[in-house]
């Protein structure tokens, strides 16, 4: 079975943040991600990890926009000084947080300039960080209409423009289903790129073991294939207690 983590932004939300570290490591978890950790001081989510011995393993940028701009990142064009000084904000946080991967987001954008500028802030991100490593993930356009990173075989293309060792892909199984209709075909695919992986079933982002997603021959893929990473629990439980919902765990 892989190494799993848990999404402490979508599981255990019925407790306030700091209550959620102890109860993943108590349900066996031994590594959490967390999408945008940007409202409480980095020391404390640190403090947290510490108490309870768990990995950090993925945080999302770009933080909150308190500048009442509109909305972007890394694939907007002419946004190069914002997409820059934010990723310097997300560094400092990383400074104390010491997530193993920062997933930089695209933003809402299309056409050619966008695919130009995404690729340029990558590199530019990678090189200030070498260090560090990013991810990319591509997101389905039910969820996040006009995301510019909405297919795999673009991302492909993203990552060899980019062409830095410490960016990598970031596999979903939920957005892969939802975009090409198979995650197993596209774990196949692209597990060579891939740096980190989440799970959740579509069509509703729930957990492994509802809808048409076979978990069991994606986790057997996985282990094939001489995936190491972590596997993120990143979805919405449908249930009233987090810890309800982890059968999959153990089947």
């Amino acid at each position: 079975m892989p190494k799993f983590a848990a999404n402490l932004s979508l599981l255990f939300t019925e407790l306030p943040y700091l209550d959620r570290f102890q109860t993943a490591a108590q349900a066996g978890f031994k590594a959490v991600e967390i999408l945008f950790p940007y409202d409480l001081a980095a020391k404390e989510t640190r403090r947290a990890l510490v108490a309870n011995g768990l990995e950090l393993v993925l945080i999302n940028a770009p933080p909150p926009n308190y500048t009442g701009g509109p909305v972007g990142y890394a694939a907007i064009p002419e946004g190069e000084e914002r997409f820059q000084n934010d990723i310097r904000r997300v560094l400092r946080y990383a400074d104390v947080l010491r997530p193993g991967l920062i997933h930089i987001m695209s933003g809402y954008a299309s056409g050619p300039q966008a695919l130009t500028r995404f690729v340029e802030n990558l590199q530019w991100a990678a090189d200030i960080a070498p260090k560090q490593q990013f991810t990319i993930e591509p997101l389905n356009p039910v969820s996040q209409p006009d995301y510019f990173l909405n297919d795999y075989d673009l991302a492909a293309d993203v990552l060899d423009g980019v062409n830095r060792p410490n960016v990598g892909l970031q596999f979903d199984s939920f957005h892969a289903q939802m975009i090409h209709g198979d995650a197993l075909t596209i774990w196949d695919g692209f597990h060579d790129r891939v740096v980190h992986a989440q799970i959740g079933a579509a069509p509703d982002r729930s957990e492994p073991g509802r809808g048409p997603t076979d978990f069991r021959r994606l986790f057997d893929a996985m282990d094939s294939s001489g995936y190491s990473g972590w596997v993120s629990a990143e979805y919405t439980p449908s249930t009233a207690q987090t810890s309800e919902s982890l059968g999959w765990m153990w089947q």
